[in-house]
């Protein structure tokens, strides 16, 4: 049988805040044995290249020379079309919903015409509630009794599994949409926000918690770009009614 085979060159491993230059060439050359080959690193503590490089081996020493840095999470993240967020933590805001081998096939079809993002937070805390807001899904990896992880071996652990969603993914002859970029997805949020202040649906003091439930709704839909533009129409309409009632 015929396999769809995940587009490895629409992946990319983003590192959120990453503490030390060895984690993130440790995670380099992890990404480049599972056949990514790209590495995005956002506000790193000591953006040393060459104690990254030390780890990466010269393998992997391409993905750290031409590693993209950025100063904040949103810009990173703009031009990706799906995000998955990763975290040890769970609790009543970031309810892990699959594990990475139960995402991985949902990935290798996103990935036929979309950019994603695996999202990895920072050794010490992980991603917060805040880094978790632009994510599609968050998944986290099981384990027994200690759900600590290094960095690199979290990046290993979802990129293996991603290897083997390839290697093992029926073609089902299923077109995949364009969706929307993460940077269309927030000028949305923010008309959204605003629209829904301005009718009184969402209150001054709640509003972060209520938009954060309707973040969680629309990314289970996966919006294309033209229903962006529909909604943020809509919040337009929303705002001029109110004002002219």
């Amino acid at each position: 049988m015929k396999t769809i085979k995940t587009n490895l060159a629409n992946l990319a491993i983003v590192l959120h805040k990453p503490r030390y230059p060895e984690n993130i060439g440790a995670a380099a050359r992890c990404a480049l044995n599972m056949g990514i080959s790209k590495i995005m690193a956002v506000s790193p503590a000591n953006p040393d290249r060459e104690k990254m490089l030390k780890m990466a081996t010269h393998e992997a020493a391409g993905l750290i020379e031409n590693m993209e840095i950025y100063d904040n999470l949103a810009a990173a993240l703009a031009p990706f079309q799906y995000i998955v967020g990763t975290t040890a933590r769970l609790g009543r805001h970031r309810q892990a919903l699959e594990t990475p081998r139960e995402l991985a096939g949902c990935i290798v079809d996103l990935s036929q015409n979309n950019r994603v993002a695996l999202l990895f937070g920072p050794e010490n805390t992980g991603l917060s509630n805040e880094d978790l807001k632009y994510c599609h899904i968050v998944t986290t990896i099981p384990t027994a009794n200690f759900a600590s992880l290094n960095l690199a071996q979290a990046v290993m652990i979802v990129c293996y599994e991603l290897l083997m969603a390839r290697m093992e993914a029926p073609s089902q002859d299923r077109f995949t949409p364009h969706l929307a970029t993460s940077a269309e997805l927030e000028g949305m949020y923010a008309d959204l926000r605003e629209a829904l202040l301005t009718i009184g649906f969402l209150k001054s003091e709640e509003q972060e918690y209520g938009l954060n439930q309707v973040r969680a709704f629309l990314s289970r839909v996966k919006l294309l770009s033209r229903e962006t533009q529909l909604m943020r129409g809509l919040c337009r309409q929303l705002k001029w009614f109110k004002k002219n009632s």
